[in-house]
Order: structure tokens, then C-alpha cells, then sequence
């Protein structure tokens, strides 16, 4: 017999042995009527997988059965598993959804869809497709969490097999894994998960530094027994002094996290003293704060280091209390102190829900608290202009520092850490944040840029006026917040840029016809069945007119023709009026700065909506007579234009301080200045401002004021290439 048909027989009884395993796992918890369910789902899965093999040689069907194997563990239910044999059948045999839900009925076929990625082909980049595979999921998630329990349990054993890949899927996936993935296991509870993953991540991404620590963790570890061993006996003699029935367990931090916290703090191994934990198990809740007192009593507490998660519980729902305690020799102990319950949500988060079905109020506090933060996701996601930018907001909230902060009746909000208090009034409502001027943090009036700290009361002070500043997405720190603001702003830009479509659609129709007309609501109904894209309103139309992206006349002339009316030949539209409250639709040329007063002439730019030029533009002469339309200047009340100037001056003591009184004298702005050399060989200097002026003769008025300076020479409009002569002085 050859040594082939040895391994194939071998593959066969290992995969018969792991489906065994596997059955006999379930049996401890499943009802009997729903295996039968679990040995259909391996059938089918295996069947539809005959001949696939993973990198490490392997048949595919031992991945989905070491994922189901991972779920039993946490006590997965019958569907969870069979959607876990079966979560690459759609992806990757070609299997439809609706035989799925035929064989296993909807829900397992809603579970396996959630898994299943997209179709590749639609998105031109990794990062799209990564982005709107996330977002297929988060949305299947949060119709079923049992959608990212598998996922993770499928991630899991993923990193677990890795070596077996090319170093650059390697460090691809591992870090997809570390933004991503740990973040979410933590986010719902899953703390063993997460640990394992970030260590896992930490060994690919980072190879030799995770073998150098491993090393040196194994040699600490023997000289470190003594003391840890020590430290427990002391705390199990207090405990029962104190009369605490209590269990107590060592336990070594991760990898990952002793390495963050040499990276953070700068320190080398030697000096990262705490890598030992300890794990005080107690029977209720009031014995935990006795427990506190005794571990308090036995060793100093250190200042500052103390963490009250029972009476404010993270947003995960883990509870306990964490103290840090000078040890012997001046190490320091970490103290985590619960109850048993709390331990069950501390491990296994909402995956604790199948776990321990006692009934357990703080276990269904956590599914609460998970169930909120899936209906926030579909709120951010509601929001998003994009997949890309979803998941950059999913991606800020994933982040586990938070800090807790109160609300001036006393309720505690969750917020992640640098958040400020803008975060905190989109947190409380959004209008609460669009309309959020000032914040007073513990009663005194803060910069709304103000981090807050634990245990800071906020109070958000708001106008109706008020509406959202681009300057906060400098520093807001909460994906809430972030998306609240973008989709706002968003909404202003699409707002402006359809009053200026409708504007540039009218003047087009005038240019077009041969009477005076407005398109009438049928007409608009007519284009937009035969010339838009499916689900577009005239709105849209007008906004993409407004940005460049279609032309007026072309839309014009075909409205007209659905209309029935014909098209006038040479007749002139009016110029378009620039009343200056247009906001981002209309933009000034840099290349020119034109102000009010000056003539001018507008550009259509794709994407950019109306650029305005001077009329004698240099730039003018190189782009289509197509794209350009005539405009005129109809401000609607006073503002503000950049325009740059040059100022010729003698080099003297106080000339840039006088030449700056004088702009300043005549009510205007200094945006920026630039000094240099002015090489007349007179010793000036040639001084270029960039200033805002409201309009041609404001900016005449301060060029008057300037020339009137002792030391100036000659100040014009825009930037000399070479230096003008001078003058008698």
C-alpha cells in the first residue's frame, strides 16, 4: 500500500475522531433532538468540502470542526454550531443560501450568510472590500450575536494555524486581527479570547521580540515561584483571619500586554515588576469589599491604583475591584476581586449567556449592555458616508481605556479615554452635541478641546443658534461623535451645493428655451426614470450639478426635451449671481483671488463645484469655454476674501510693526507674512502679507494706508517676482 493512501487513511480517522469529539462535546449540554442537526451540518460541510486541503496539508473540514469544537466550550447552541461547520460553504464551494436555509432551516442560513464575505470582485482595493466585508457582519451581528461569537471562534483558530502561511498573509491577516478582532472579543466579554488573540497577533507581527520575552517570562518564571508563592499564602492567611471564604488564583499576565506596557512606559523587562496578578474569587458582592479591606490591611495600597468596576461596571459588563498593593520586597501585587458570577461574565462575556443559564441578573446586564452598544453600531453605520470610513468609527469605540464621568443629576456615561466634553454631549443627544457652545467640567467654565478625567460632572451649555465646528474632528475622541459631526457637515455641503445646482440649472433652462418656463414635477419624474441612477431624487441631481459632477446644459437640454419644449438657438441666460453664502459649493481661485468688485468668471470643476477666476485669469485661457460661465458678484451681506499683497519697505528698525499698525488701522485682517530680502541693493526689504478685505475698495483703502508709511516704498496687490525701484526717501 503506498505511503499516500496511508496519509489519506489516517486523514480519514482523524477527521472521524474529531467529529466523534466533537458529537460527544455537545451531548454534555445539547437537547438530544438537536444533535442530529450537528451531524448533518458535519455531513454536508464535509462532503462540500471533499478535496479542498489547507496550507498545512490538512482536509479543509478540519477547520470548521476545531471552530465548532472552540464554540463548545462556551456552550454553544445547535444552530451556533451548525453554522460554524458549515461558515465557508457559501464562500468557498459555491453552496447557495437557499439551499442552506432548505437543509437547516433560516436561522442557521442567516448565520452562515452573516460569515460569509463578500464577493471580491465588486471593491478595487483590500482595504474597501476588508471594510464592507465588516460591515456585512457588524449588521448580521446585530441581528444575531451568535454571528461574531463564531466569527471569533473562527478567528481563533485561524491565528492558532498560521505558521502556515506566507510571512505576508501572515502579518496581513494578524494585523486585521489586532485592529479589528481582539478589540471586538474584549468589547463583548470575551477576555480569554482577546488575551490569546493579542498574543497570537504579537507573535506574528513581531517574531523576534515575542521569542526574547517568551524566553525570559519562562526563566522569570522560576526564580518569581518563590515570591508568588509567598504572596498567596499571605493573602489566604488574611482572608481567613477576616473570615472571607473566598478562592484565591495566581495568574501571569500576557505576552501582549507586558510588552505594551514596556513599550508605554519605556521599560525594560527586568523592570516591568507586576507581571503576576492575583485572582480573589468571593461568594456576594458585599464580600468583596471585605476582601478589599483585608488585602488593604495585609499590604499598603499604592495611591491612585484602586478601580471600582462593581458599582460602575465597564461597558462590556465586566465587574470587579482592582487595587495594586506594595508587596514584600516592594513588588508590586495585582488584585482583581469578585464573585463568581462576575468571574463567569469576566471570561466569557456574552458568550456566559449559553454558558451558565442560571438566571443571573449582572449575566443579563451584560447581554443588555451588549445589545446597546450593537444598536449604536447600527447607528454609526446609519450615518457613515462609507464602508472605509464605518469602520475607522467602529474602529475608535473598540478602543478598551474609558473613562466615567457624570452628568449633573448623577448618571454615569461611558466614554472612551481623551474623549471631551463635545464626546459627552453627542454621548447625552445628538442635538445636545449639534447645538453644544461651552461646557462647565465640575462647575467651572472648560474649553469644549478639555479631556476629561474619571469622575469629572459635565454640564453642556447650548443655543439653538449653535451648530457643529470641523475644528472638533481635531479632537473628539468617541466614533459617535466623529460620525455625528461628518454626516452634519456632510448634509451643509449637500445642502449648498443644490442651491447652487438649482441656480445653474435655471440659468441653463433660460439659455436653453425659447420662452420662459420652470420644469414642472412630472418632467423632473420623466429624467429621473430615464437618466439618473436607480433611488435618485431631483435633490441629487441639483447637488451633483452644484459639485461639477453633471453639467447644467446637458441636463437642461434633456429636461427640455422630455418637457416637449424646443430648444431656442443663440439666446443669452443672465450671469449667475455669487451672493456669497454658497459655502464649500462655491470656491475662490488661488491662483488669482478675486474679490468683490473685480470682474470675474466662473468654472465648473468636477468634484469641486464653481471655482471663481478673475476675468483676466491667465489660467482662464486653458480651460474649455465649455466648463466656464458667466457670474457676477451679488453679496448678500458682508464678508471677508483672502487676497495677498506685496510691500516694498527700507530696512529699518519697527517698518514690519508699522506697515502691520497701518493694515490693522484700516480694518483689516493679516492672515500670514513672509519677510525676505528685497536685493535692491538699497537695503529694503520686501514684506508679503496675505490679508482679508471685504472688497476691492477696502483693499484699495488699505494699500492707501500703508504707502502712506515713512519706510514703505510701494505696496501692490499680489506677489512681485522682482523688486520695483525704489523711490527718494
Amino acid at each position: 500500500m503506498s505511503s499516500d493512501v496511508n496519509e489519506r487513511i489516517d486523514y480519514d480517522a482523524l477527521v472521524a475522531n474529531e467529529a466523534a469529539q466533537l458529537l460527544s462535546a455537545a451531548r454534555a449540554y445539547v437537547k438530544p433532538d438537536d444533535l442530529p442537526l450537528i451531524r448533518q451540518a458535519f455531513d454536508f460541510s464535509r462532503d462540500a468540502h471533499e478535496g479542498q486541503v489547507r496550507k498545512s496539508g490538512e482536509p479543509y473540514i478540519t477547520h470548521p470542526l476545531a471552530v465548532a469544537h472552540i464554540l463548545t466550550d462556551w456552550k454553544m447552541d445547535a444552530h451556533g454550531l451548525a453554522a460554524a461547520l458549515l461558515h465557508d460553504t457559501m464562500e468557498d464551494t459555491g453552496v447557495a443560501k437557499s439551499t442552506l436555509e432548505e437543509r437547516f432551516g433560516s436561522v442557521v442560513a442567516e448565520l452562515v450568510d452573516g460569515l460569509s464575505k463578500l464577493e471580491r470582485l465588486e471593491y478595487q482595493t483590500k482595504e474597501t472590500a476588508q471594510a464592507e466585508n465588516f460591515r456585512k457582519m457588524v449588521l448580521a451581528m446585530a441581528k444575531d450575536i451568535r454571528v461574531i461569537i463564531v466569527k471569533l471562534a473562527d478567528r481563533l483558530h485561524n491565528m492558532r494555524t498560521l505558521d502556515a502561511m506566507r510571512e505576508d498573509k501572515r502579518r496581513r491577516i494578524a494585523q486585521e486581527t489586532i485592529d479589528i478582532y481582539a478589540p471586538v472579543a474584549n468589547r463583548i466579554g470575551l477576555n480569554k479570547v482577546y488575551r490569546e488573540l493579542q498574543d497570537l497577533c504579537f507573535k506574528h507581527l513581531h517574531p523576534n521580540r515575542y521569542q526574547v520575552l517568551h524566553k525570559a517570562i519562562r526563566a522569570a518564571r522560576g526564580n518569581r515561584r518563590e515570591l508568588v508563592s509567598k504572596i498567596m499564602q499571605a493573602l489566604s492567611q488574611k482572608l481567613v483571619q477576616a473570615n472571607i471564604e473566598a478562592s484565591i488564583k495566581g495568574r501571569e499576565k500576557n505576552l501582549y500586554s507586558i510588552y505594551h506596557k514596556m513599550q508605554e512606559k519605556q521599560l525594560s523587562f527586568s523592570e516591568v515588576l507586576d507581571i503576576y496578578g492575583f485572582r480573589v474569587i468571593v461568594n456576594d458582592i458585599p464580600s468583596c469589599y471585605l476582601a478589599l479591606g483585608a488585602m488593604h490591611a495585609l499590604y499598603k495600597p499604592i495611591p491612585g491604583k484602586f478601580k471600582d468596576y462593581i458599582a460602575i461596571p465597564k461597558s462590556n459588563g465586566y465587574q470587579s475591584l482592582h487595587t495594586t498593593l506594595f508587596g514584600p520586597y516592594g513588588t508590586p501585587i495585582e488584585v482583581q476581586i469578585r464573585t463568581l458570577d462576575m468571574h463567569h461574565i469576566a471570561e466569557a462575556g456574552v458568550a456566559s449567556h449559553w454558558m451558565y443559564k442560571s438566571g443571573d441578573e449582572s449575566i443579563d446586564k451584560a447581554q443588555q449592555r451588549t445589545h446597546q452598544w450593537l444598536q449604536e453600531i447600527l447607528e454609526l453605520q446609519a450615518g457613515s458616508g462609507d464602508a472605509i470610513e464605518f469602520l475607522e468609527h467602529v474602529k475608535v469605540d473598540l478602543f478598551p481605556d474609558e473613562v466615567y464621568v457624570f452628568t449633573p443629576k448623577g448618571r454615569i456615561l461611558v466614554l472612551p479615554q481623551g474623549s471631551t466634553p463635545v464626546d459627552f454631549a453627542y454621548a447625552v443627544h445628538t442635538d445636545i452635541g449639534h447645538r453644544c457652545i461651552a461646557a462647565k467640567i465640575n462647575h467651572e467654565l472648560a474649553p469644549l478641546r478639555t479631556p476629561l478625567k474619571n469622575g469629572d460632572q459635565v454640564e453642556v451649555i447650548t443655543t439653538t443658534q449653535s451648530k457643529p465646528n470641523p475644528a472638533w474632528l481635531s479632537f473628539v475622541a468617541s466614533g459617535r461623535a466623529r460620525s455625528h459631526i461628518r454626516n452634519y457637515l456632510k448634509s451643509l455641503e449637500r445642502d449648498e451645493a443644490a442651491h447652487l445646482g438649482e441656480r445653474l440649472l435655471k440659468q441653463a433652462v433660460q439659455a436653453l428655451a425659447t420662452r420662459s418656463l420652470s420644469v414642472d414635477a412630472d418632467t423632473w419624474q420623466a429624467y429621473l426614470r430615464e437618466f439618473a441612477e436607480k433611488g435618485q431624487k431631483s435633490s441629487d441631481v441639483l447637488m451633483e450639478i452644484g459639485i461639477g459632477k453633471q453639467l447644467p446644459m446637458v441636463v437642461a437640454s434633456r429636461l427640455l426635451e422630455l418637457a416637449g419644449e424646443a430648444l431656442g438657438e443663440d439666446v443669452r441666460a443672465g450671469p449667475v449671481m455669487i451672493r456669497g453664502n454658497e459655502g464649500a459649493a462655491v470656491q475662490f481661485a488661488a491662483c488669482c483671488n478675486p474679490i468683490p468688485g473685480d470682474r470675474i468668471a466662473g468654472v465648473i470643476n468636477k468634484g469641486q463645484g464653481l471655482m471663481i477666476h478673475a476675468h483676466d485669469c491667465p489660467t482662464l485661457g486653458r480651460i474649455d469655454h465649455d466648463r466656464q460661465l458667466e457670474v457676477e458678484w451679488d453679496l448678500v451681506e458682508p464678508r471677508l476674501f483672502g487676497v495677498p499683497i506685496t510691500v516694498l519697505a527700507y530696512s529699518e528698525r519697527g517698518a514690519l510693526a508699522a506697515v502691520a499698525a497701518a493694515i490693522t488701522e484700516a480694518h483689516a485682517n493679516i492672515e500670514s507674512v513672509d519677510m525676505q530680502n528685497a536685493h535692491t541693493g538699497e537695503g529694503a526689504i520686501q514684506i508679503r502679507f496675505r490679508l482679508q478685505v471685504e472688497n476691492i475698495l477696502h483693499l484699495a483703502d488699505v494699500l492707501a494706508n500703508i504707502q502712506e508709511q515713512p519706510t514703505v516704498v510701494r505696496a501692490v496687490r499680489g506677489i512681485l517676482s522682482e523688486p520695483a525701484a525704489s523711490k527718494g526717501h
